[in-house]
């Protein structure tokens, strides 16, 4: 199973909407095949350990070692319990269920149903902590979100006149783009773009990263939250390739962006006349979104954590000191002490110069997410 849990994480940048699934094929205590889920559309972890095998006759009467429940459903390849139970196998071990309601508790059970043993449990916490992001999708109908921001030592984002880069190190930003590369969407907000024209795209080459089976252009949705509907004609997030949402909080016509199709736009007010964030990530969803990371500025990250949708907080620390009129971190305002909303740190490590912390909202912890990593 640790063998599976490590085949699984060689995608944790490409499986965007599906989950991050590793099996092993063995018998008599020798390994005889192996593989995982690449990408959506491609061949799922059992049958790619499947034709691994050197030998097809070598699967009647071997176990397969799976970190998530075989599928039972048609979607864009065949159900992987009907090619195990031809293929021979007898003994399934999986890690956990798979959480979706189309395949929930239907795989082992039509395994089990075939005459085939199925164990249930093995490393479960480990497989769970692969796919945080498709287990609240699939449970609760939203994505896994994290909040991305850096800080000077003392909590300032930039200085007063809005210079930021860059406040941290080449180690830091790149460890940015490791974790932009796992996220179906990444999000910032109309200040940010109009301050930085960042582009927010994941620049593989830089990390070291190989996009494959996915190609360099195949990114991450970008989106802008944008209340008052401010885009420029011309930007560079715009001008790269790879899909652009454009949320807003009052209704858009004849913007060229929107006309030409180059962004998708969606109207998401909230009573309070600002982007309904809550309905915004249902939406993503929705669309097969499992983890949403923001990168936005005070006021936006400061919505995020006011509306309690932070799953996971990642802060890299820079060891400078910016002063008093620097720009502040998170733009919330809790009436009293008590009212200050609660963190846990769950990870602290230094990546160059820089500090990394991660951290929760203490009312949004998962059973699978109060473990370190």
């Amino acid at each position: 199973m640790a063998e599976a849990l490590r085949l699984a994480r060689r995608a944790l940048h490409t499986t965007r909407e599906n989950p991050r699934v590793g099996a092993v094929i063995y018998a008599s205590d020798k390994i005889l095949s192996a593989g995982w889920h690449q990408a959506p559309g491609h061949p799922h972890a059992e049958i790619n350990a499947l034709n691994a095998l050197p030998d097809r006759a070598l699967a009647r009467g071997a176990t397969c070692v799976v970190t998530l429940e075989p599928c039972q459903h048609q979607g864009r390849t065949g159900p992987c319990t009907q090619a195990l139970i031809e293929a021979g196998i007898s003994r399934v071990v999986m890690a956990m269920e798979d959480p979706n309601p189309l395949v929930r508790g239907r795989g082992r059970q039509a395994l089990i149903d075939a005459g085939i043993e199925v164990e249930v449990g093995l490393m479960a916490t480990e497989a769970a902590l692969l796919n945080p992001g498709f287990i609240k999708r699939m449970t609760v109908g939203l994505p896994w979100i994290t909040l991305k921001s850096a800080a000077s030592l003392d909590g300032k984002t930039a200085m007063a006149d809005g210079e930021s880069q860059w406040i941290t190190g080449s180690e830091s930003r790149a460890d940015v783009q490791r974790e932009r590369a796992r996220a179906g969407a990444i999000v910032t907000g109309i200040g940010t773009l109009l301050a930085d024209n960042p582009r927010l795209t994941v620049r593989y080459a830089e990390i070291g990263l190989d996009p494959a089976p996915l190609s360099v252009d195949d990114q991450p949705i970008r989106v802008i939250v944008d209340s008052r509907a401010r885009l420029p004609a011309l930007t560079n997030l715009t001008d790269c390739p790879g899909p652009v949402v454009w949320v807003t909080a009052v209704p858009v016509e004849n913007h060229p962006l929107v006309e030409t199709r180059r962004v998708t736009h969606w109207y998401l007010p909230d009573l309070s006349g600002k982007v309904d964030l809550r309905a915004m990530c249902q939406r993503f969803a929705e669309h097969g979104v499992n983890e949403l990371f923001v990168e936005a500025g005070e006021h936006l990250a400061g919505g995020f954590i006011d509306a309690g949708l932070v799953d996971r907080g990642l802060l890299y620390l820079a060891p400078k000191l910016l002063g008093r009129g620097a720009r502040s971190l998170y733009d919330v305002a809790p009436p009293d002490l008590a009212s200050a909303p609660q963190v846990v740190f769950t990870d602290v490590r230094q990546i160059g110069d820089d500090l990394r912390l991660e951290w929760q909202l203490r009312e949004n912890e998962w059973p699978w997410t109060q473990l370190k990593r």
